[in-house]
């Protein structure tokens, strides 16, 4: 960049040749620099002088009243200065000096008065900081190229005046001729002109000039000390006035009215003014203060610097106010020395030097005794030592004590008061958060839990899960605002980024860097190196720190451990202060303070606190962080976030240097983890229990998917279980911490009884499933069962096999015959899963529980069975007896032709109950149609016995027309045990009966077979239902 650019650049006060849009500082400046006002003062006339050079073509017109010096700058009160922005390199350089010290970080650009130190126009340039930090790698033969380029540049400039002078040469003889015939005229006036010998004189001047336009010259002598008073002065007045020596060059007209007026101005003011040596006093006060200037700047510097936190500057001024005392005592002690007086200067500069050392000295004890209190105070969020982080404020305390020296140990108060307030922070922080979890506890014991619908609802979440794309809530809002709460207190205390554990972290960090010397290496060393005494620590330092780590761990860890293991706290006053108002005036949120700025959600009347949890025998009011009513679901999820956060926490806690070197402490975190877990278990199969005693209410007679046999139900609870028992998996072995490199060692094995406590619960669970289910098939539908709705939004009570609205008695049997293939899909697949399950997780043999269970299984099956099949077996043998028993059932004819009207109503009853089971449960048909037969035959055998007549040839071929009948249409059907009942209804009917019509019967039978066959291919349509099934041949 040549020097005409950089004028350019200066002149306009621009970065950029070739600008693309207006500059936004420069809106202003037209306005601010035309209101200035036209006369100017004298350094802005000095500045004007000193911008003229070669380069004055590129600056303003002379009618403009901005500034003619290229990139001068205005100070915050509008003055204009000299200093520019920016400058070529006075040495010669390719850049600008700015640009060079912007290039290596030095913030000039923001910081006015350290650029002004690198600028040759300033004054107060200084040369040795611009060598030091412009051409800090220049080498010596650059410095002499550059010795030799600023040389040039000087001779250029006094050459540019010489050219200046020659051209304006003429200007400078037509001034002095002007300046020489004024002083000509002045120094002849009064001379009589002389007369022109051809003209007559004339008076045209008088005749010119008018009373009030009088010229100054025909005025002399008049006035009120004049001794002509208003008279025409004659000619010998006028010489009073010309520059002659006879005149006394024109003041000896006033000589004598000024004489008078000096002596009554002496009368006047002369004691006031005093006299000549007061004045010759201040003079030399003046210039000694003058000379002395710095020394009193210095305490003016440091009060400002002070009042702005300018620490830098504070510590600068602070050494230069330390220079002028020491060379104040160098003139004392040379004095001293010599034995010889001091000279008034002397004398003076050393009275001056005190008096502002003093001054120095008062103002920077009360700043470190300021800056010590707010040490004591502040926070820090981040390690002294964090490389690349930037200087927090208790850093820039603890330097600026140490660099102005201080008795007290800086590092250590900051140190020792991080320790308090982290103390106190830990315990104030744990007593807070246990009332505000007990505020909402006992609001939620005290509400009314979430309806039946509602529950039911969050139960079947797991199962809904591969359906929604979102999470659903596990539980009621109020819940888990309640849990989220929890977490949030728990995280606030063990969290290591932006809880009280990762301030003890950082506070240890920040001691470890003390004792280890790391955090001496970048701090100051003070005046003569006395505050390097603040760098050792002893040995108990060293081990005050270790405790008091230690302590800070033991207060979070026996604050966690106190939360899960105490039951619920009853006092929660610290939410308000005890205090009543005083006067009518006392706003009311003083009643709650110190708290009153926290979460309206906390804030009651002090007569009026939330009343303690109702007694109710649930198991939750034994747990301080189980919210009231919360299912599994939601326990499982979140008590599994915060056993994260206790096992992660504790392994960091153990990992500290001071931690894992005490015994003592590393047993109580281990006991601080299986502590916690053993609550959160008993606290989550408690909950468990307890959804598992309500979960029938799942039911809600819904097919499932992808089998129309078996409802939704079986689904969720494998869903349900499942889910519980991952979430119990987690919390028990705690997987995410114990796979840490000194997780194992903290979190141990579980109990064996623990173990036994979740496998009970795990079998309670089943068992209590199971039950509800046989006793919700079973009952008939009360109100509040007519209240349920199935998803399809039908009461419950009027669900029928195809979904419409029909009688109880079939809702009945619906819901048996599902609770059957329900009962069927445990047996054959969910129960072995769910055992597996556990297995798998617990590391839990269950083969004799697997044993029980199906046993169970098998009895609550058989329950069902009967009771589906109990009904239809009553009502069969009813009709049997009837039919078999009325007098009307023995044929009138010798050979019967027909059946009985009881066959039909058993066989229809039977085709309705064949629909049923179809349409519900195909799996169960064989089943109970079957038992069923069985049933028919018993009744024909009871009912035949019933008859006390014996039977004659008729009676006999009626009732092997009825039995062979039921028998043939029921043949898929038959069992060992239907075939056997029927052998001994045929013996019981060959007792009653003689050999005559045996002997007859016989000779009947091609007969009745012929009769039999009419039957059944009259009556196919109605009984085709019964009929086996041909299997399609490929």
């Amino acid at each position: 960049m040549t020097s005409d650019e950089h004028t350019l650049l200066n002149h306009y006060n621009i970065t950029n040749l070739y600008p693309t849009a207006w500059p936004t500082e420069k809106d202003g400046s037209d306005e601010s620099e035309n209101e200035q006002p036209a006369v100017k003062s004298y350094p802005t006339r000095l500045a004007h002088q000193r911008s003229n050079s070669r380069y004055s073509v590129l600056a303003r017109s002379t009618s403009d009243r901005r500034s003619l010096v290229p990139g001068s700058e205005k100070t915050g009160d509008g003055v204009e200065n000299l200093v520019q922005k920016d400058e070529p390199d006075p040495l010669g350089g390719p850049d600008s000096v700015v640009r060079i010290l912007t290039h290596k970080g030095i913030p000039v650009e923001e910081d006015q008065l350290l650029r002004n130190r690198f600028l040759l126009s300033s004054t107060t340039f200084s040369p040795l900081l611009y060598l030091s930090q412009v051409h800090s790698n220049a080498s010596t033969q650059s410095l002499l190229q550059g010795l030799d380029f600023l040389s040039r540049s000087i001779d250029q400039k006094s050459a540019s005046l010489k050219v200046l002078v020659e051209s304006n040469f003429e200007r400078f003889v037509r001034a002095k001729t002007t300046i020489d015939n004024v002083y000509a005229e002045m120094r002849n006036q009064g001379a009589e002109p002389p007369t022109p010998p051809s003209r007559p004189r004339t008076h045209s001047r008088s005749r010119v000039t008018s009373k009030g336009s009088a010229h100054f010259r025909n005025t002399s002598g008049q006035g009120p000390f004049s001794p002509r008073g208003i008279d025409k002065p004659l000619p010998s007045d006028k010489k009073k006035h010309a520059l002659s020596k006879e005149s006394e060059y024109g003041v000896q007209g006033i000589k004598g009215p000024l004489s008078e007026v000096a002596v009554k101005a002496e009368e006047i003011w002369g004691p006031a003014l005093g006299g000549r040596e007061r004045e010759e006093m201040l003079r030399s006060a003046m210039v000694s203060i003058e000379r002395s200037r710095g020394i009193f700047e210095v305490d003016t510097a440091i009060a400002r610097c002070i009042r702005r936190k300018d620490y830098n500057g504070l510590v600068a001024e602070y050494k230069r106010a330390g220079l002028y005392a020491a060379e104040a005592q160098t003139i004392a002690n040379d004095a001293s020395g010599s034995q010889n007086p001091l000279t008034d200067s002397q004398l003076f500069k050393i009275v001056i030097t005190g008096r502002m050392w003093s001054g120095v000295e008062t103002q920077v004890e009360d700043f470190k005794r300021d800056i010590l209190k707010r040490l004591t105070n502040v926070e820090a969020s981040s390690p002294l030592s964090a490389p690349g982080n930037a200087t927090t404020e208790h850093v820039s305390l603890i330097n600026v004590l140490l660099e102005l020296g201080v008795e007290e140990n800086p590092i250590w108060l900051w140190l020792s008061s991080r320790y308090d307030h982290l103390k106190n922070k830990i315990m104030a922080s744990f007593e807070r958060s246990r009332v505000e979890i007990e505020i909402l506890r006992r609001r939620l014991a005290n509400s009314d839990p979430s309806p039946t619908t509602v529950a039911i609802t969050h139960l079947k979440r797991p199962g809904d899960a591969a359906s929604h794309d979102q999470i659903q809530p596990l539980d009621s809002p109020s819940i888990i605002e309640l849990w989220e709460l929890v977490h949030g207190s728990v995280n606030n205390l063990l969290s290591t980024s932006g809880g009280l554990l990762g301030e003890v972290i950082e506070f240890w960090d920040e001691a470890q860097s003390f004792i280890d010397g790391k955090m001496q290496t970048t701090l100051p060393e003070g005046p003569d190196g006395r505050s390097r005494r603040h760098y050792r620590v002893s040995t108990d330092g060293v081990d005050d720190l270790q405790n008091g780590v230690v302590e800070l761990v033991e207060i979070l860890r026996r604050s966690v451990f106190d939360f899960f293991a105490d039951p619920p706290i009853e006092d929660v006053s610290m939410l308000y202060s005890p205090l009543p108002p005083t006067t009518p005036s006392t706003p009311k949120s003083a009643i709650f303070a110190p708290y009153a700025h926290q979460d309206s959600r906390f804030k009651f009347d002090a007569s009026n606190p939330p009343p303690p949890s109702p007694r109710r025998g649930e198991a939750w009011e034994d747990f301080a962080f189980w919210p009231p009513y919360a299912n599994a679901l939601s326990g499982g999820y979140y008590l599994e976030k915060m056993l994260n956060l206790v096992g992660g926490a504790a392994t960091v806690m153990a990992g500290l240097r001071p931690a894992s070197a005490s015994k003592t402490l590393n047993e109580s975190l281990k006991f601080l983890v299986a502590g916690t877990r053993e609550r959160c278990v008993k606290a989550m199969i408690a909950a468990w229990i307890r959804d598992a005693e309500m979960f029938h209410f799942v039911e809600d007679w819904v097919r499932a998917n992808d089998r129309n046999d078996v409802t939704k139900m079986p689904t969720y609870f494998l869903a349900f279980e499942s889910t519980v028992l991952s979430r119990l998996q987690n919390i028990v072995y705690i997987p995410e911490v114990g796979s840490k490199s000194n997780g194992a060692n903290l979190v141990t094995a579980p109990a064996a009884e623990l173990l036994r406590e979740v496998r009970r619960f795990f079998e309670k669970t089943i068992y209590a499933v199971l039950s509800d289910m046989v006793k919700y098939s079973e009952i008939p539908q009360s109100a509040e069962d007519d209240d349920q709705l199935t998803e399809t939004g039908v009461p419950l009570a009027q669900l029928t096999l195809d979904g419409t609205i029909g009688s109880t008695l079939e809702n009945r049997g619906v819901r048996l015959l599902l609770t059957m293939s329900n009962i069927q899909l445990f047996r054959a697949d969910l129960a072995l899963r769910l055992v597996t399950r556990f297995e798998t997780s617990f590391s839990y043999n269950l083969s004799n529980e697997t044993k029980q269970m199906n046993a169970v299984l098998t009895s609550i099956d058989d329950k069902l069975f009967q009771a589906y099949v109990a009904p239809f077996a009553r009502n069969l043998a009813s009709m049997f007896h009837s039919g078999i028993t009325s007098p009307a059932w023995v044929p009138t004819t010798d050979r019967p032709t027909e059946l009985r009207p009881y066959v039909y109503e058993a066989l229809l009853l039977l085709v309705s109950i064949h629909t049923d089971i179809t349409t519900t449960a195909p799996a169960l048909l064989v089943r109970v149609i079957s038992y069923l037969f069985e049933q028919i035959v018993l009744a024909f055998l009871s009912a035949f016995r019933a008859r006390t007549e014996r039977y004659s040839l008729a009676a006999l071929m009626q009732a092997t027309l009825d039995v062979e009948f039921v028998a043939s249409i029921l043949s898929q059907y038959t069992t060992a045990k239907a075939s056997e009942l029927q052998s001994q209804v045929y013996q019981e009917l060959d007792q009653r009966t003689d050999n005559s019509a045996r002997m007859r019967l016989q000779n009947e039978l091609p007969e009745m077979r012929a009769i039999l066959k009419k039957l059944r291919e009259g009556t196919r349509g109605e009984f085709i239902c019964f009929k086996k099934q041909r299997t399609a041949k490929a």
